[in-house]
């Protein structure tokens, strides 16, 4: 398999630090006051080391840099972060893409400049909403002028290449603020939009309401229409939906997430950060100060599994069918050196026969049907290649 011999093209980082905790969030971050912010970039700066000491990067085309909130770091320590991470990792395409996560409110003058000046030349902000009341409904403590003006700002540092994440089915939101937020996210003419649905997820203020039954969330049919509006509105402004919950004008596309969807290796660094080198999937250690300790002694891994070629193929088939160009028959082969007949043969027959999947010219893609219920077709794939021997 490919993925046994790959060096990664593409680095994940991850700054779990966050001004607060949304009621939605389950990722690995925590509120920023008192934090070790120095001991933890000391603590990725090792981390980078040893695993560039491991796995010799060659030429990076894609970095992320995700959290919690990496727009939280003051100046100066943006300016330490990214010139370790350029250290390390200095190899970059000529066309490479470095898209850091933001909150809008956290990205004054100075810290785009720094971000601009040390390598950065994506962002994506987490707007949610433009709906103030909705926004602090679900635990957001900026507001749309905050928006307005953290976009201004990026303009004027320079940045063109822009996102900006929203989220629909929230608690009471309608079709009708759907609709507005939406008016209101296409005025600002920017590349790309990722458009997500609220999964709510133990460990969760909102996990917490919902088995008290104190949270109103839209009926699902509602949620469906939120969808099928969100898809029309973005397609009809000129925008192409290149996965489920994505949609950019042309060579906007977010690269770095292409990687997974097309199940690429990548370089995994931080805390509660995974990563998937040599065939082999790794999660590190989630606690700041318990990672920080952790990458004294060596790479500061929580798991490390080895992905067998069953489950690589699985992977394959569920991460592809996320891009609305689908999988494609000579990737199959190329990773794994085989066709996908024997093990997926029947699985991609009987989706086709049920109108959930649709034979392109070069393999399947999820119909229009398909995207709606895309977490059923994914979980057809499971274990559909157990029983085979490879």
């Amino acid at each position: 398999m490919r993925q046994r011999t790959e060096t990664p093209q593409a680095v994940y980082i991850h700054i779990p630090f966050c001004t607060n905790k949304c009621h939605y969030c389950d990722f690995n971050s925590y509120v920023l006051k008192g934090q070790p912010v120095m001991d933890y970039l000391d603590a990725l700066e090792r981390e980078m080391e040893r695993t560039v000491s491991q796995v010799t990067p060659g030429v990076i085309e894609t970095i992320f840099v995700g959290g919690g909130t990496p727009t939280v770091l003051l100046p100066d320590q943006m300016e330490s972060f990214l010139k370790r991470v350029r250290t390390y990792f200095p190899n970059l395409a000529a066309d490479y893409e470095f898209t850091m996560e933001a909150n809008p409110g956290t990205t004054d003058p100075e810290k785009l400049q720094a971000m601009k000046e040390g390598g950065v030349n994506r962002i994506s902000f987490g707007v949610q909403s433009f709906n103030n009341a909705l926004l602090e409904r679900i635990g957001r403590i900026h507001n749309t002028d905050d928006v307005y003006r953290s976009l201004e700002n990026a303009r004027k540092a320079g940045f063109t290449n822009m996102s900006i994440d929203l989220m629909f089915g929230l608690p009471e939101q309608t079709l009708e603020v759907m609709g507005a937020t939406l008016d209101e996210a296409l005025a600002l003419g920017l590349p790309h939009y990722s458009i997500y649905s609220l999964k709510v997820e133990e460990n969760t203020l909102f996990h917490t309401l919902y088995q008290r039954g104190e949270l109103p969330l839209p009926e699902e049919d509602d949620e469906v229409e939120m969808f099928l509006l969100i898809m029309k509105r973005l397609r009809d402004a000129g925008y192409t939906q290149y996965e489920i919950s994505n949609f950019a004008k042309p060579g906007y596309g977010d690269r770095h997430n292409a990687m997974y969807w097309r199940n690429r290796s990548y370089y995994g660094i931080g805390a509660g950060a995974h990563g998937y080198v040599h065939g082999a999937r790794h999660v590190n250690i989630k606690g700041v100060q318990p990672y920080i300790d952790a990458t004294r002694g060596g790479l500061p891994l929580l798991e490390r599994s080895d992905v067998t070629p069953v489950e690589a193929m699985e992977d394959f088939m569920m991460v592809g069918l996320r891009s609305r160009e689908g999988v494609r028959r000579t990737d199959f082969a190329d990773q794994f050196g085989r066709s996908w007949d024997d093990p997926f043969g029947g699985v991609l027959a009987r989706l086709t026969k049920q109108g959930l999947l649709e034979p392109t010219e070069e393999g399947y893609r999820l119909t229009d049907r398909g995207v709606l219920l895309g977490n059923e077709v994914f979980g057809e794939f499971l274990g559909a290649a157990e029983s085979k021997t490879y």
